[in-house]
């Protein structure tokens, strides 16, 4: 029975990944696209396209600039050319919908309440503070380095643990690549992203949102505002519209495109970017016609790894804004003040700020 309806990588490249032979294929209707000041190719009037292949040719620089102006002006980017595979993306989406169509019995072995866990599902709930639904089922798990968790995966639906194993693999070695090209764009010495990349983890996260009884749409999210706690986050969506990103005051749809990943910037990101790159504010709706799922995986530092904006960033047009802190400091600090967005990184600002 599937949830019931709501009521009220160690490689620095990435290369095709899951599947020899298997071509990708990127079809991007020209229609749904326009140019922007920066030379970035919008989608829909959301986010640019981002073609990480550029970063390995002749384009390598102007890749580079185009994921610097993508993540200052808009905090996130639409993804193509990856690495990962069409038959690696079909099969991780058909191995999660398999997962959330287990009895409700089976899925709840994996119930936690501690968000500690290094394997936890996390199901709806209703604020009554602001009296509303948030209608989600999340299977979230730690996943970097595989080995030291693995065993701690269900082997029900069959394969799974196979399956997702090779996605986290293959995003992973997506994620070095674009955070290499990122801290290149921000002007990083290899010093600092190798603090960053040599000390770093990966969470994930299989997303299930059921559909909503037509009367209860106004009062039901499927996630409710708020940015991520991440580096980046890579999220793969089916092809059910329900991410909406904060543009200019209004919650803008973004349209999923077959084969492509969103990226947003994360808090940690902020801080480390001194504040030139901006975390990415966000929400799911849900609908009363299709369930949605999706695969998120987020990259975050090490407890103990320093999350100060590096020296090589500061100078007399960019003075320092936040102090230096452990990830460690700033996860604590987001789960005592329990906020949702990127006002958890007030605690850090030095006092000129």
């Amino acid at each position: 029975m599937a949830p019931t309806k709501a009521v009220v990588a160690d490689d620095h490249l990435a290369l095709p990944a899951g599947g020899k032979n298997t071509p990708l294929t990127n079809t991007i209707p020209i229609s749904n696209v326009q140019t922007d000041i920066y030379g970035l190719e919008i989608w829909e009037g959301t986010l640019p396209i981002i073609d990480l292949g550029g970063l390995h040719g002749p384009r390598h620089s102007d890749t580079i600039k185009q994921l610097g102006h993508a993540c200052q002006h808009y905090g996130g980017f639409m993804l193509k050319n990856h690495g990962i595979s069409e038959r690696l993306l079909n099969d991780i989406m058909s191995k999660a919908r398999e997962f959330f169509h287990l009895p409700e019995e089976e899925r709840m072995k994996l119930y936690s309440p501690d968000l500690t866990s290094l394997i936890r599902l996390a199901t709806g709930f209703k604020d009554d503070n602001q009296n509303v639904f948030v209608s989600r089922e999340s299977l979230k798990f730690h996943c970097h380095p595989i080995e030291n968790y693995v065993n701690l995966w269900p082997t029900n639906p069959p394969s799974y643990r196979e399956v997702v194993s090779e996605y986290c693999v293959a995003a992973k070695r997506a994620e070095i690549t674009l955070l290499e090209a990122v801290f290149e764009g921000l002007g990083m010495e290899r010093k600092s992203i190798d603090q960053i990349l040599d000390n770093h983890g990966q969470y994930a996260s299989l997303n299930y949102y059921p559909t909503c009884e037509k009367s209860n749409l106004g009062l039901t999210f499927g996630l409710r505002g708020h940015t991520d706690p991440t580096i980046l986050t890579m999220l793969l969506p089916d092809e059910v519209p329900g991410l909406e990103i904060l543009q200019n005051g209004d919650w803008v749809p973004v349209k999923p495109i077959p084969n492509t990943l969103i990226v947003n910037v994360g808090d940690v990101l902020q801080g480390l970017s001194n504040c030139r790159y901006k975390s990415l504010l966000h929400r799911v709706i849900v609908n009363s016609e299709k369930e949605r799922l999706s695969i998120a995986s987020y990259c975050y530092p090490s407890n103990d790894t320093q999350m100060g904006p590096p020296k090589e960033l500061i100078d007399d047009d960019h003075p320092l804004i936040y102090k230096d802190y452990t990830y460690e400091e700033f996860y604590t600090t987001m789960w005592k003040q329990r906020l949702l967005d990127a006002t958890r990184l007030d605690a850090f600002k030095v006092s000129a700020a």
